[in-house]
């Protein structure tokens, strides 16, 4: 049965930017010949990736990280839109773009979240807080994920 899980990370945006903690680590090794820095990148994200709670650059690696990070699961898209809804309405005054802070274009943001959700896409919303703060919200869609079919769901 299909089922979302919402996911919500608030920190520096500079720790956010930082690729080899949100990606997971290649399929090839880097050889003994590989530059150093590509090596500490290597050994970086084969140690930490799957279990930071920066979020991952793809949505749908959210379901290999811990469940400890599940913010909240719902059975239907409307519900999981919502959660959404609640958090950016939290976040709202503290966005740092005034346009973000529009209560139509939240609306509209929370909207379209349940259309996607609903044919089993996902959902990444970022806002920056403030410097160096930045917010990020996202919705994975499980069992099956599109972009991960053959990922199981994670479970408490």
């Amino acid at each position: 049965m299909q089922h979302f899980h919402g996911y919500l990370w608030v920190g520096d945006k500079a720790v956010f930017d930082k690729e080899s903690l949100r990606r997971p680590p290649p399929s090839v090794e880097p050889t003994v010949t590989s530059p150093p820095d590509v090596i500490d990148r290597y050994r970086q994200a084969v140690a930490e990736w799957r279990t930071t709670a920066v979020p991952p650059l793809e949505t749908a690696y959210w379901l290999v990280k811990p469940p400890k990070l599940i913010q909240g699961t719902w059975d239907h898209p409307k519900k999981a839109a919502e959660w959404l809804g609640e958090q950016l309405a939290g976040y709202a005054p503290r966005f740092n773009s005034q346009s973000d802070q529009d209560t139509t274009r939240l609306a509209q943001t929370v909207s379209y979240a349940a259309q996607t959700l609903g044919w089993g896409g996902d959902i990444s919303l970022g806002h920056y807080l403030g410097r160096p703060m930045f917010l990020s919200l996202a919705v994975a869609t499980c069992s099956p994920n599109r972009t991960l079919p053959d990922q199981p769901c994670p479970t408490a």
